[in-house]
């Protein structure tokens, strides 16, 4: 196997030119580092029984960071250089020079939680495309009510290295892989949608497997068909049963966000100064964990050369801990959590989660459905927004159903849910045995930033949402 690291030392640029030079330039700031990267993407759109897109590119470069005091100095160019480092150097000598003790290097880890090896060449591009069209055609034959089948296979190889000014160096490879199948069915004139999606941090083998496509097929066939039969959705605040998984999405959004370390350090989040303080029901505890293997938001080490670890943030009800890259973490006095993250080469590294999850409980999911008189049985979210700050958010829903009498009714359609973070984990009034991980699909935004990321849960029990519905 190739060394990743060729691929960012070519040309004019040698490990020892990285290292001499970041020493230099950064020799008058508390932190920073130069961050180093190369990047091959590829992706298939298969629609209407023919592939009608394909896409690969490549991409290299580096962000060069200074830091001193709450000042930060960044510098970016799609060249891997030394003369391009120069340049971006130029930039760093603007901050005032260091007055205090230099930020100490991260940890170091000889945990790997994913493959080295490149996804994308392992593969024959033939097969790719085949096996996008073998998923049409099987969903085609599952059932003549089936009207229209898009499938998405898309994979990325990463290499990313952190070279800082105290002689630091580490390095990642960074594979990552998904597949998607969305299904239309068609019934007396009526059309819906349902759709599955499967990645992570592996190589394409996984998803060619016969019945990880089998099963892509099932759940997003039968959620199409589930909501032919749906009626509008009521409206009005009812108890809400969240499934385990995927759902998890919402406390991600919701709830995730106003835990990182940036926003609480400002002051602007609704859990900023209340360390120690109960913030949620008893039972409730939530964390983010990006040392789980292979998984879609894992990082053997984050973008700032952290490594990940997990990260308790409410423990049983009580607010323990943020999330943290090293300047919000130094600028608070305490120790970093493996979550500085960037989008990419191009960006600087702010606090965001990984695999953000809510730990399972000791509840029955059936005892907790036995317990609502009348609400809603949301499965599957779609599209939400949230802001951030206030955690107030709107989800729709994809899939879900009608509780009457402690058990599921009739599947509705047009349900949204409304409320605010910090306000539901004070409404939780059951946990489910049940955790699950989501499938590996999740992609997470802030200040203009995507970075992929997990999500969890077990079956959650929630009193008083607002649901909007159609009726």
């Amino acid at each position: 196997m190739t060394d990743p690291r060729s691929f960012l030392y070519r040309d004019t640029l040698d490990p020892a030119a990285a290292q001499r030079l970041t020493a230099d330039i950064l020799a008058r700031a508390d932190d920073g580092e130069l961050f180093l990267q190369y990047r091959k993407a590829e992706a298939f759109g298969f629609d209407d029984g023919r592939l009608k897109t394909a896409s690969y590119d490549t991409t290299a470069g580096f962000g060069l960071r200074a830091v001193s005091g709450e000042m930060t100095a960044f510098a970016h160019a799609n060249e891997l250089s030394e003369a391009a480092i120069r340049r971006a150097g130029e930039t760093m000598a603007l901050i005032d020079p260091s007055t205090g003790a230099k930020a100490a290097a991260p940890g170091r880890t000889n945990h790997r939680l994913y493959t080295d090896a490149d996804p994308l060449d392992l593969v024959p591009f033939a097969d790719k495309v085949n096996l996008c069209q073998s998923i049409d055609a099987a969903a085609r034959a599952r059932d003549p009510r089936v009207a229209q089948v898009s499938v998405s296979l898309s994979g990325t190889w990463s290499v990313v290295e952190v070279v800082r000014a105290d002689g630091f160096i580490a390095t990642d490879a960074r594979p990552l892989v998904r597949l998607n199948v969305s299904i239309v069915a068609e019934a007396n004139g009526r059309r819906e949608t349902g759709s599955f999606g499967i990645g992570g941090r592996y190589l394409y083998d996984r998803l060619f497997d016969p019945a990880v496509q089998e099963r892509a097929i099932d759940e997003a066939l039968a959620q199409a068909l589930v909501n032919l039969e749906a009626v509008d959705a009521p409206a009005g605040e009812m108890t809400v049963l969240l499934g385990s998984g995927w759902p998890g999405v919402l406390l991600h959004e919701a709830i995730g966000h106003g835990l990182e370390g940036d926003f609480n350090r400002k002051g602007t989040s609704a859990f900023s100064g209340r360390i120690g303080e109960r913030v949620a029901a008893p039972g409730v505890t939530i964390v983010d964990d990006g040392s789980i293997a292979d998984r879609r938001g894992s990082l053997t080490i984050d973008d700032e050369g952290t490594p990940t670890s997990e990260t308790i943030l409410i423990e049983d009800g009580i607010l323990k801990g943020y999330m943290q890259d090293r300047l919000n973490a130094r600028l608070m006095g305490v120790e970093p959590t493996g979550n500085g993250r960037r989008e990419s080469f191009a960006h600087a590294p702010m606090p965001r989660m990984t695999n953000t999850f809510m730990k399972a409980g000791r509840d029955d999911p059936a005892e907790l459905l036995s317990r609502v008189r009348k609400g809603i049985f949301a499965k599957s979210f779609g599209g939400g927004q949230v802001d951030i700050v206030s955690g107030k958010f709107t989800f729709s829903c994809t899939e879900a159903y009608r509780i009457e009498d402690g058990k599921i009714g009739a599947p509705i359609k047009g349900a949204t849910l409304i409320g605010d973070g910090p306000s539901v984990l004070t409404k939780v009034l059951g946990v489910g045995h049940d955790f699950a991980l989501d499938e590996g699909i999740g992609i997470c935004g802030k200040g203009g930033q995507s970075v992929p990321a997990g999500v969890g849960q077990p079956t959650l029990l929630i009193d008083g949402l607002t649901v909007g519905g159609t009726s």
